[in-house]
């Protein structure tokens, strides 16, 4: 029988640092970067039958939301890829949102793994709601979804939608299957 001899303080300390801080935790995401087709945020418009030209303050907030989520999802290891040779594709089947599988086939000619695209939908005249997804390509599941209520029409209400959804839905946790 093997009688465990006592050690000195000094001793027993690096040992107990490491049971008490663990390996390092690195998020899946942030291991590997996965390249995102991240699509401009589109307007959704129930009400209105066909499409309308966007309202000059709309078209710049949709583009200032859609700047901030491309530089959101990059800081969190996604690699946005670039869809300017997919813009007739886009154009042709949008609004995304409502496509049923045309993003995730935009997103895989670009050589993306991942869609992120989403849409504001206006409730009242200063209530909106933001919806954006993430769904895999291969598989058109969708890993991470999230809805905000923005109140308020200005660029800073907009962005902190953006940036609130993005880092207490979108990527609370890390996506499955990214590591």
């Amino acid at each position: 029988m093997l009688v465990p001899r006592a050690l000195s303080v000094p001793a027993i300390l690096p040992a107990l640092a490491a049971l008490l801080v663990g390996p390092p935790v690195i998020s899946p995401v942030m291991a590997a970067s996965s390249p995102a087709a991240v699509f401009a945020i589109e307007l959704a418009e129930p009400g209105v039958i066909g499409p309308r030209p966007l309202k000059p303050d709309e078209a710049r907030r949709l583009a200032l939301a859609t700047d901030a989520l491309r530089r959101e999802v990059a800081a969190r290891g996604l690699d946005p890829v670039d869809l300017a040779p997919q813009a007739a594709a886009i154009r042709r089947d949008a609004p995304l949102y409502k496509c049923e599988g045309c993003a995730e086939k935009i997103a895989q000619a670009a050589g993306a793994a991942l869609v992120v695209y989403g849409y504001v939908q206006r409730s009242a005249p200063q209530v909106l709601n933001l919806n954006i997804t993430i769904t895999d390509v291969a598989s058109g599941k969708v890993l991470r979804g999230g809805q905000v209520v923005i109140q308020g029409d200005t660029d800073e209400t907009w962005l902190h939608g953006v940036r609130s959804l993005v880092k207490n839905r979108l990527f609370a946790e890390p996506l499955p299957n990214r590591s």
